[in-house]
């Protein structure tokens, strides 16, 4: 089947896409279990900063080095990119998979996210996010509420 419409059966794992969504709990320490599907593309180490929305980011460390040159080439002189790039870089830390395939989430991310015990990893493509599970849901309804203006957005930049 896949041959058939000319793609590479192997091209998914090829391009190492963070898909899915997962429920998971953090544990006493704060450390979450990673999704199994992520594991071998986080193996080589990844970096966990503040996201957007109040979630967490998860990279690896590939996707990770793309994404920081590109902030640290915005303009110094404009306000929003440094605050931009204080939010991404300065929280950012460096986590390593240990044999349980967990990584230790920093107290200052836990917070800034505001994790409970239940959170939710949603892979999207190039990253992971991590979200409290509750704030995950009401997030979710609305965007989920607003999917047609949100189309149409996406239609008028050619998406």
């Amino acid at each position: 089947m896949w041959i058939s419409l000319g793609i590479n059966p192997h091209f998914c794992a090829e391009l190492n896409m963070l898909l899915g969504e997962y429920q998971h709990n953090l544990d006493s320490k704060g450390r979450l279990a990673i999704p199994a599907k992520f594991k071998d593309k986080l193996a080589g180490g990844a970096i966990i900063t503040r996201g957007i929305d109040n979630c967490l980011f998860v990279f690896a460390t590939k996707e990770w080095d793309i994404l920081a040159q590109k902030l640290v080439a915005l303009p110094l002189a404009q306000a929003n990119s440094r605050a931009f790039v204080r939010l991404m870089l300065a929280g950012a830390m460096d986590v390593i998979l240990d044999n349980q395939g967990r990584i230790l989430i920093p107290d200052y991310l836990r917070t800034y996210a505001d994790l409970k015990k239940q959170v939710v990893v949603a892979g999207l493509y190039n990253r992971v996010e991590v979200w409290d599970s509750s704030r995950w849901a009401e997030y979710k309804k609305k965007t989920e509420g607003a999917s047609e203006e949100i189309a149409e957005k996406l239609g008028e930049l050619g998406i």
